[in-house]
């Protein structure tokens, strides 16, 4: 394969999406029509502690009223020290993802130094807006992007609507059909400057509520050994957290509620 030559005026820099865009200029994310029956993505959460940032989402995704994935993955890294989370369309959303960790690897290579956290959720929100023809078609994506600002010492989420436009959230978030729940639960559990650990407890418990209220949003589901993903990004980088210590959590929180005699909630049975 050769190197692609561009006239001064028309070279693409750093940006690896306007340099897909000029070697391939059909549309990344699939062709205009009629709004499809694809899987979407749900209920995806983003709490900020003292030391970091935590990100999780449910497995499940859903095509109409029908459990089209039960193990989806929508939270990834998106370099060393931020994370996005999906919650829309799955197809366009993970494309979306894959274009978005390029174009930091790229932009990386080119300029020889990494963009600031701020300046790749602008990249991102790039990318969202590029993307809004798809949504007028019912194939909407709304990302969640986080991450450890090594300039500023500390943990930043960052929120979109489907126009592109993008929103600095100060404590948490949470999107996706169960967003509502599950953003109702952390605002009465959140306070300032939790420990990591209170932290995690805290997106887990909101996956929680959130798959007992929505039938759309995956709860754990011990039978596959499918558990939420829950990642942490502070100022060692991004760790997914082992599905062992997940499942912890989560029967901790069933041993919980046994002993209330409440509702187990989830998949859990």
């Amino acid at each position: 394969m050769s190197l692609y030559l561009f006239a001064p005026a028309d070279d693409p820099g750093p940006s690896f999406a306007d340099l897909w865009r000029r070697v391939r200029p059909e549309p990344v994310l699939g062709p205009p029509g009629e709004p499809l029956a694809v899987p979407h993505a749900t209920t995806i959460v983003a709490v900020r502690y003292a030391g970091g940032v935590v990100m999780a989402g449910d497995r499940r995704a859903t095509e109409g009223v029908s459990i089209a994935h039960r193990g989806i993955e929508k939270v990834f890294p998106a370099d060393r020290f931020s994370a996005v989370a999906i919650a829309g369309a799955a197809g366009p959303a993970l494309e979306m993802v894959r274009l978005f960790q390029t174009q930091l690897e790229h932009y990386e290579k080119v300029e020889g130094a990494v963009l600031s956290l701020e300046g790749k959720a602008n990249q991102l929100a790039q990318m969202v807006r590029a993307h809004l023809p798809m949504a007028f078609q019912g194939l909407a994506v709304v990302p969640l992007f986080a991450g450890w600002d090594e300039r500023r010492r500390v943990g930043r989420i960052f929120t979109y609507d489907v126009t592109g436009g993008r929103y600095e959230e100060l404590d948490f978030h949470a999107t996706g059909s169960g967003g509502r729940d599950a953003k109702t639960t952390i605002k009465l559990g959140y306070r300032e400057q939790m420990t990591r650990a209170e932290a995690v407890e805290l997106a887990v418990r909101a996956l929680w509520e959130a798959a007992d209220e929505d039938a759309a949003t995956g709860g754990p589901d011990p039978l596959r050994g499918i558990y939420p993903i829950v990642a942490v990004i502070d100022e060692d980088g991004f760790e997914r957290l082992a599905e062992a210590d997940v499942a912890s959590r989560f029967q901790a929180i069933l041993a919980t509620r046994e002993r209330a005699g409440g509702v187990t909630g989830g998949d859990l049975s």
